[in-house]
C-alpha cells in the first residue's frame, strides 16, 4: 500500500502514445492545408504558352525549314531555335492569324520503292496510310517602320487552334477568313446556282 513508485498499467500508455501521434498526424495535415491555401496568389499575368513547330519562313531573324519552339509570352509571340537567340514580335503588331490544313506523304524512299513493288497496283493502298495531317499556321504582322509581313509555322494537328485561341485571348483580333472553314454553307451554294 505504501508504494513510492506507481506501477502503470501497460494499456494505458499505449493509449496516450497513439492518442499523442493521432493529435500530431492531424495537426501537421492541417498545418499543409493553411499553407497551401495562402501559397496561391492571383494575378493577372497569363501564363507562357509554348508548343514545338518548323518555322517555314517569314519570321524574322530565323532560318527558314528550322524546328524549334513557338510560345506566346508576355506580349510577345517567340519562335526559340534550340540554343540560339529567339526571335520575337509583338502581340500588338500582329494583324491576323490564319489557318490551314496540310497532308505530306512520310516513309521517304523505302515508302516509294515498297508502292513500286507491290504486285497488281496494290502500292496505292500504302499511300492512303503513309500521309500525316498537320496545321499551318500565318500570323501577319506590321513591323517597327509601318512594313506588313507574314510568317508561317508548321505545328501538329490541332495546336493551331491553341495557338489562334491563346492569341484572340491576348486581344489579337481574329482573322475573318480561314481557310479550313472556308466550305460554303448549303444556302451560299444555292445562291450560286
Amino acid at each position: 500500500m505504501y508504494r513510492l513508485f506507481v506501477r502503470r498499467n501497460q494499456k494505458s500508455s499505449c493509449f496516450y502514445g497513439y492518442a499523442l501521434i493521432s493529435l500530431w498526424a492531424l495537426l501537421s495535415c492541417s498545418g499543409i492545408g493553411a499553407l497551401a491555401q495562402s501559397a496561391t496568389t492571383t494575378s493577372k499575368v497569363d501564363p507562357p504558352f509554348s508548343i514545338r513547330a518548323t518555322h517555314l519562313l517569314g519570321f524574322p531573324n530565323t532560318k527558314n525549314n528550322c524546328n524549334g519552339t513557338l510560345s506566346v509570352k508576355d506580349d510577345a509571340l517567340r519562335f526559340e531555335q534550340d540554343a540560339k537567340p529567339a526571335a520575337e514580335v509583338k502581340i500588338a503588331s500582329v494583324q491576323g492569324v490564319f489557318l490551314g490544313s496540310e497532308s505530306k506523304q512520310v516513309g521517304g524512299t523505302p515508302a516509294k520503292i515498297g508502292k513500286a513493288a507491290a504486285p497488281f497496283g496494290s502500292g496505292r493502298v500504302v499511300s492512303l496510310f503513309a500521309h500525316k495531317k498537320y496545321d499551318t499556321l500565318t500570323v501577319e504582322y506590321v513591323d517597327a517602320d509601318g512594313g506588313v509581313h507574314g510568317a508561317i509555322f508548321q505545328v501538329k494537328d490541332g495546336q493551331a487552334t491553341h495557338v489562334r485561341q491563346e492569341l484572340v485571348t491576348r486581344e489579337v483580333s481574329p482573322s475573318l477568313h480561314d481557310d479550313r472553314l472556308a466550305e460554303p454553307s448549303t444556302s451560299e451554294a444555292y445562291e450560286k446556282q
